[in-house]
């Protein structure tokens, strides 16, 4: 039995749909009161027989902070996929990004250990790979060294990848995957769906930095096959390939019918849009979508490296052409609809 965490989100809601087309239970927990209807949308971007799998989900109210609910949820599983995380790159989510992504994931750890789960499945970040030295072939043989740029969700994933490896050398059969920036349709007020939204608006500016993308449906693909493939005690950078932020922001603009980027926004556009935002965000209310992590990872030049997951899987990544167009037309038919 398979049971994932974040199957509300974008991650666990791919994997969750993919064991279910593969015909096997799935059971998700979700904290009391949490809307799963996202997951039963998204399913509908992929097959019309969304109603029927989404059904098929046992869904658990539990908590990854309270690991009581864990322990009860864990009954009679043996393969856990733990998806549940925090995005943020706003200083006021700190508490609630440590407590998710830290703390969460070392009562994950420690449930399974207690339960014997046979397989662990762990989503981490490319931001975990943190090292100010090396910005190019980056693979999974890169581990962190702290630096003032490093932003509060790459530490928090990373103390939580720590929980992981702790994990592992306790005796649990686990692997850890390291994606990059993750493009889904559905989830549009969050994570890359921000992206979709400011490029429908006709955002004119571009970064000068780069990094590296992926479909989700191939972030599920991978996760599930290194899993079931018992490829444990290891770590794997999933990424299709490393882009400008300008290709990606053009590619995007294009999908969606309108004009490319056409103005470079460097440090010091940056810096004067941070300082704005934050009169905004002080007179509104409204969260500070600017801020320094983000000014940071928009001029950051990191390159990655794919070839252990390649050469594991034999594995051929959706293209960011191809995902690009397919999420932008979900997301027009979206508006239309």
């Amino acid at each position: 039995m398979n049971l994932i965490t974040g199957a509300t989100g974008i991650v666990g809601a791919h994997v969750a749909l993919q064991l279910l087309l593969q015909n096997k239970p799935v059971n998700a927990i979700k904290r009391e009161g949490s809307d799963v209807s996202k997951t039963k949308k998204l399913f509908s971007y992929y097959t019309s027989e969304a109603d029927v799998l989404f059904n098929r989900i046992k869904w658990i109210n539990a908590d990854v902070n309270d690991i009581y609910s864990l322990l009860d949820a864990l009954d009679g599983i043996d393969t856990v996929y733990h998806c549940a995380g925090f995005v943020s790159f706003n200083s006021k989510d700190n508490k609630q990004m440590h407590r998710v992504n830290s703390e969460g994931t070392a009562n994950m750890v420690n449930a399974c250990l207690e339960k014997n789960i046979k397989a662990f499945c762990h989503v981490s970040s490319i931001a975990t790979l943190q090292n100010p030295d090396i910005k190019k072939n980056i693979d999974e043989s890169v581990y962190w060294k702290s630096s003032p740029s490093a932003s509060d969700y790459a530490i928090s994933k990373y103390n939580g990848e720590r929980e992981v490896w702790r994990g592992i050398e306790e005796g649990l059969n686990a692997v850890i995957v390291n994606p990059g920036i993750i493009l889904s349709p559905c989830f549009w007020s969050q994570s890359s769906g921000k992206l979709i939204q400011s490029c429908y608006k006709g955002n004119p500016f571009y970064t000068t930095g780069s990094t590296a993308t992926i479909d989700a449906k191939d972030v599920a693909t991978c996760m599930i096959k290194l899993t079931e493939g018992k490829h444990f005690n290891q770590r794997f950078i999933l990424i299709e390939n490393n882009y400008s932020f300008k290709e990606i922001f053009s590619l995007i603009h294009k999908a969606l019918g309108k004009n490319e980027p056409s103005i470079m926004a460097g440090k010091t556009i940056l810096t004067l849009a941070r300082l704005f935002d934050g009169i905004r965000s002080r007179m509104s209310g409204k969260k500070q979508m600017i801020t320094k992590e983000t000014v940071i990872a928009g001029l950051d030049e990191n390159f990655y490296k794919n070839d252990r997951i390649k050469a594991t899987l034999d594995y051929k990544f959706i293209s960011l052409q191809d995902t690009a167009k397919f999420i932008c037309q979900s997301y027009l038919n979206d508006l239309k609809n």
